[in-house]
C-alpha cells in the first residue's frame, strides 16, 4: 500500500480548471498533522518542482509560475491534501505529486495532467 495516492488529472483545454486530490493513506495522524505538505510537479527530463505547500495551520506558499492560479488546501481529518487549478495553461502540462516538504517520504506515482492549447 502507497504511503501518498494523488488523483485528480486528466486532459483539459487551456483556460479551464481541475482539482487534484492528494491522500496520505499511511501516514498516521499524529505525523500527517504536524507536516507541511506540498504540491509537486515534473516533465520529463526536469526536476521535480515544488509549486505549492501549506502548514499545519493552513499558511500557503506558491511558486511564481502558479500564484494567482492554483489554491492549495488540507482536510486533516481525512488526511488529504487538494490542488485547486485554475486557467491552466500548455505549461503546466506535468505530473503533479504530494509530499511532506521536510521529510518527504516515498513518492506516489503522481497523476497527469495535460493541458492542450
Amino acid at each position: 500500500q502507497e504511503q501518498l495516492v494523488e488523483s485528480g488529472g486528466a486532459v483539459v483545454q487551456a483556460g479551464g480548471s481541475l482539482r487534484l486530490s492528494c491522500h496520505a493513506q499511511r501516514m498516521i495522524t499524529s505525523t500527517f498533522n504536524p507536516s507541511t505538505m506540498g504540491w509537486y510537479r515534473q516533465v520529463p527530463g526536469k526536476e521535480r518542482e515544488l509549486i505549492a505547500s501549506i502548514t499545519r495551520t493552513g499558511s500557503t506558499d506558491y511558486t511564481e509560475t502558479v500564484k494567482g492560479r492554483f489554491t492549495i488546501s488540507r482536510d486533516n481529518s481525512r488526511k488529504r491534501v487538494y490542488l485547486q487549478m485554475n486557467s491552466l495553461k500548455p505549461e503546466d502540462t506535468a505530473v503533479y505529486y504530494c509530499n511532506s516538504v521536510m521529510a518527504p517520504l516515498s513518492w506516489g506515482k503522481g497523476t497527469l495532467v495535460t493541458v492542450s492549447s
